[in-house]
C-alpha cells in the first residue's frame, strides 16, 4: 500500500492546455469577435424610448429613457425636488458617468414602494437596464460596475415571540 502512494506521487503532471500567452491572446481575440457579433439590436418604441423596470428592497421603478438634454422627472416632479438628498441624486446619476453619457438622455420614471433610499436604488437599476436596451454596447461597462444586478437584499420578516426579526424580549431578573 505504501508503494502505491509513492508511485502515484511520482507520476509526471500534465501541463494544462491553453495556458500559453499566445493561446490566451487568441482566446481573447475570438471572444471579442463573438461579443461584437452578438450585440443585440436596440429596443425602442415608436416614440424612440426604451423602457425598463428597476427594483430595490420593496421599491419598483418604471423607467422610460430617450435621447435628450438630461432632464429627469420622477413621479411628475423634477429629480432635485423628489430626491432632496445629494447622495441619492449622485447614486441615480452613476450609470451616466460610468457610460460617459452625462446629459444625453431624458428620463421619465414612476417609482412606488419602499423608502427614498430603496426608490433611488430602483431608479438607478431601471436607468441602467433602459440604457442597455437603448444602446446595447453600453452593457459591458454597466455590468462591470454592477448596476445591472438586482440587489436582492430585503428586510427579514418578524418572527413570533420576538420584538423584531431577531431582537428578543428584554430579560427581567426580578
Amino acid at each position: 500500500m505504501a508503494e502505491s502512494r509513492t508511485e502515484r506521487s511520482e507520476k509526471p503532471k500534465a501541463k494544462p492546455a491553453g495556458r500559453t500567452l499566445a493561446d490566451l491572446s487568441m482566446a481573447a481575440a475570438s471572444a471579442a469577435v463573438q461579443t461584437s457579433a452578438t450585440v443585440a439590436a436596440p429596443e425602442r418604441d415608436k416614440f424612440g424610448r426604451s423602457y425598463a423596470t428597476g427594483k430595490r428592497k420593496n421599491a419598483v421603478a418604471r423607467v422610460w429613457i430617450k435621447a435628450g438634454t438630461g432632464k429627469m422627472i420622477v413621479n411628475g416632479k423634477d429629480l432635485n425636488a423628489y430626491f432632496a438628498r445629494p447622495a441619492l441624486r449622485m447614486m441615480i446619476n452613476q450609470p451616466f458617468s460610468v457610460a460617459a453619457r452625462v446629459g444625453s438622455f431624458d428620463i421619465w420614471c414612476t417609482v412606488a414602494g419602499g423608502g427614498l433610499s430603496g426608490q433611488a436604488g430602483a431608479v438607478r437599476h431601471g436607468i441602467s437596464k433602459a440604457m442597455t436596451y437603448y444602446e446595447p454596447e453600453l452593457r459591458p461597462a454597466l455590468k462591470h460596475a454592477g448596476f445591472l444586478t438586482r440587489d436582492s437584499r430585503v428586510v427579514e420578516r418578524k418572527k413570533y415571540g420576538r420584538h423584531k426579526a431577531r431582537r428578543s424580549h428584554q430579560f427581567s431578573k426580578r
